[in-house]
């Protein structure tokens, strides 16, 4: 049988021109996970094949050859080798807010991706932070959808990393929204209670409203502002997700008939979605569409210290871009 260990230590280093290579370093909440699944977990927009032929044609790891069996475990560092694309510019913007020996929060900006992904690999928030404070100064404890903007909390210990991944599932971590819908709702106040599948028939990174076989999920809602342009009305909300599902607050404000403004996704007319952001979409969707990118940005978060357990809160106001909107400026 072939040793492939000089082939993954030749193969460590440097890319040859016309690859890139991504990094990952798995955080604490993904112990004991399998290999492929925590790469499903951080691609999303990969189709599981080709992520196990990634997988089976090499993972560049110091340590050994990783199967998509693998167990990984905290401080797992590996890369995996892809043939470089054209990658969209991203912000470069990264405001911290506060900082301690446990916590790193930032104010993310929209259009920056968290972790790299199918056609991001440098123009991202984990990137950014390794280039600017080194590969283990702090790790993103949760995710925001690359266009939505606001607050970001990153651990920057292992016990932090565990403990605020423990937060984040036992739902003691609230969070709130600010975002610009379609239309007024009739109340000022509302609440949406449908539960939420992951995957839809078109587009496996969507979710679906299914009482079947979807998760419990809540979202309330305030209208903090009602106001028109050009006829067509719109309203600044306040979301208060109860429970923590993917695109939830997207995809409930839609099912009531209030779809985010920008939602490219969700938005008046799913038509309209842009396959993964390649700027394919035709003139009168971008109009329709009336922002860049989803109108949606958090805008509070607090939660009991890792540290010392007293509860921490951090705000980010509304950004300009829907500030600019809501003026018509």
């Amino acid at each position: 049988m072939r040793d492939t260990s000089e082939d993954i230590s030749q193969a460590i280093g440097e890319a040859p021109e016309g690859y890139v290579d991504i990094p990952f370093v798995v955080e604490p909440n993904y112990a004991g996970w399998r290999l492929d699944r925590y790469l499903s977990e951080k691609i999303r927009r990969l189709p599981r094949e080709r992520l196990h032929g990634i997988i089976q044609r090499g993972v560049l790891c110091e340590e050994r050859r990783l199967k998509p069996s693998t167990p990984v475990y905290p401080g797992l560092t590996f890369r995996i080798r892809r043939p470089a694309s054209t990658e969209p510019e991203t912000p470069t913007e990264l405001t911290a807010l506060f900082q301690d020996d446990w916590l790193l929060v930032l104010d993310k900006p929209a259009g920056l991706p968290i972790h790299p992904t199918a056609r991001y690999h440098k123009g991202t928030l984990v990137s950014l932070l390794r280039e600017r404070f080194g590969e283990a100064f702090a790790e993103p404890a949760h995710r925001l959808d690359r266009e939505t903007s606001g607050l970001v909390v990153c651990g920057r210990t292992t016990e932090s990393c565990r403990v605020l991944g423990r937060l984040f599932v036992s739902r003691d971590v609230h969070k709130e929204y600010l975002a610009i819908c379609e239309g007024h709702p009739p109340e000022d106040s509302f609440r949406v209670d449908a539960p939420i599948a992951e995957g839809t028939e078109l587009i496996r990174i969507a979710v679906r409203i299914d009482p079947v076989e979807g998760k419990e999920s809540r979202t309330r809602f305030q209208v903090l502002q009602r106001f028109s342009h050009d006829g067509q009305p719109f309203s600044l909300l306040r979301c208060y997700p109860e429970t923590g599902r993917q695109h939830q607050i997207r995809i409930h404000l839609r099912e009531v008939g209030f779809p985010l403004v920008g939602d490219k996704m969700y938005g008046p007319d799913p038509g309209y979605f842009d396959r993964f952001s390649k700027h394919c979409l035709e003139p009168e969707a971008w109009v329709k569409l009336r922002l860049p990118r989803h109108a949606l940005h958090a805008a509070h978060i607090s939660f009991p210290h890792p540290g010392t357990g007293q509860t921490v809160s951090f705000d980010s106001p509304l950004p300009a871009d829907l500030q600019d909107f809501i003026a018509r400026r």
